[in-house]
């Protein structure tokens, strides 16, 4: 287990430490926040910050942080480094930067902020993939917090032609209609303490039950990974593609810009956006635990990496009462990042195309063509043979190319403000080749020959790093001149 606190430590004293230095690169002041400013009853409402922090938390905390450990750990035991110094030096700070920022723009979605930081050519492809990851979030977050309740609630099979299934998929689009459409207040700031006391009883039961059943985690070596850096399921990109929420996750992005228009002070920022983004870390660490030490037991090789060893996880480490809130609770993640998503495309839409949101009428408009679009996603996925595993893919792959996107909008917002940019020009260029290599060679993408989509992928990574170099030698330039 020593590789697993190793890990712990990075996460936690490492995301104390980061998070200190992004709060003083940023310097938040005492300056009025938009949620008072633009005060307007429906997405700017003032609320307290241990419920913003619970909000964003459950937005972006979905089924990512437990499915991705789950496949990431067949990777073996490097996740436990790899999870907290991504997680640290990466998510988190992503989170932090892409909320801050966004509260300096008077609440601005990412959409806008990305067309004021890169231009409107960059803005109109930003907003395609945007779109389309946020549609895939909440189609993977209808279909999964389903089938799961199907299946462990109800002990029956969610298959498509079990009616039960499409029963359950469409009380969840019900409550997620309420969701986009009422105050953020009404609903999501009223039951999510309820669902937030669930997700904490579900993590910290996993938790406390590898130690107390005494799992074997296998440890860190060296010797373990030269098999790891050839083919299509080598470390990079394939491990930071499949455990994509615990370390960097773009979604996270628009559901931070989300709940600033929520926070009262721009101070909350480093507790709301930066250590939730560590607490999803811990959730997928102890997942990741999990998983490790049930393979371990073993006879669980034929559903290893699958979703199904949630279910067995949970039984196993909590018996039948406990593994059941347990469940419950990992329903409840994805359900409440699939209502903010379709929240966060309602916004975006309405500031793209200039529709009035407070008026009830125009959100409904918005809202119904979101989710019908969401709906055709759902039903191929559930019809179609393999569906949900390429649309799971997709999602993955769609999700660190909106991350590539917010680190590019963070450099060129740090550079405008003359501050220290690496911190955000790395980690963009490191995920550039994570992006670029993984849809240049993968079998959903271009199926180049490795050596080829590695080529290409560095060349494309440098172009990206030379651009935003670019931007700052010509800010150095035209400030020496003024």
């Amino acid at each position: 287990m020593i590789t697993f606190w190793i890990g712990i430590v990075i996460l936690l004293g490492g995301g104390f430490l980061y998070s200190r230095y992004c709060e003083h690169v940023f310097r938040p002041d005492n300056r009025q926040t938009p949620a008072y400013r633009l005060r307007d009853g429906v997405d700017y409402v003032p609320m307290g910050k241990g419920k913003t922090a619970l909000i964003e938390l459950l937005n972006i905390a979905g089924t990512g942080p437990i499915l991705g450990p789950i496949q990431g750990i067949l990777f073996g035991p490097v996740a436990f480094l790899l999870i907290p110094i991504g997680n640290v030096l990466g998510g988190a700070m992503h989170d932090y930067f892409s909320g801050m920022i966004s509260l300096r723009n008077d609440g601005a979605q990412m959409p806008a902020l990305i067309k004021n930081y890169l231009g409107k050519p960059v803005f109109a492809v930003y907003n395609l993939f945007l779109a389309l990851l946020l549609i895939l979030v909440a189609a993977v977050f209808v279909y999964t917090p389903g089938d799961l309740f199907v299946s462990h609630i109800l002990r029956q099979a969610p298959s498509a032609d079990n009616p039960w299934v499409w029963v359950v998929y469409g009380v969840i689009f019900l409550y997620y209609m309420a969701a986009t459409l009422l105050p953020i207040d009404k609903i999501i700031g009223r039951i999510y303490p309820v669902f937030g006391a669930v997700l904490l009883f579900s993590a910290i039961g996993v938790g406390t039950g590898i130690f107390m059943k005494g799992y074997e985690l296998t440890e860190f070596s060296f010797a373990d990974y030269p098999g790891l850096m050839t083919g299509e399921n080598r470390l990079i990109p394939a491990f930071f593609v499949t455990v994509a929420c615990g370390i960097v996750s773009g979604f996270h992005s628009s559901q931070a810009t989300l709940i600033g228009r929520s926070l009262k002070s721009e101070k909350e920022g480093r507790f709301v956006f930066y250590y939730m983004m560590v607490a999803e870390g811990l959730i997928a660490m102890i997942w990741a635990a999990a998983a490790m030490g049930l393979y371990a037991k073993g006879g669980y090789d034929a559903i290893a990496g699958q979703p199904e060893v949630i279910g067995a996880v949970a039984k196993d480490l909590l018996g039948s009462v406990g593994g059941l809130i347990a469940v419950i609770g990992i329903i409840v993640l994805p359900i409440t990042s699939g209502d903010t998503s379709l929240r966060a495309l309602r916004l975006m839409v309405g500031e793209t195309f200039r529709i009035d949101q407070s008026r009830p009428r125009n959100r409904l408009a918005v809202s119904s063509v979101l989710f019908v679009l969401t709906a055709v996603i759902l039903v191929f996925a559930k019809i179609g043979s393999g569906g949900f595993n390429v649309l799971w893919r997709y999602f993955a792959w769609a999700n660190q190319t909106i991350a590539v996107f917010a680190f590019a909008m963070i450099t060129v917002y740090l550079i405008r403000q003359k501050k220290f940019f690496p911190i955000s020009l790395l980690p963009g260029m490191f995920y550039m080749f994570v992006i670029s290599s993984y849809i240049l060679e993968a079998k959903i993408g271009f199926r180049m020959p490795q050596l080829w989509g590695d080529i290409t992928a560095a060349v494309l990574t440098l172009a990206y790093g030379a651009v935003l170099v670019a931007v700052f030698i010509r800010q150095k330039k035209n400030g020496k001149e003024s």
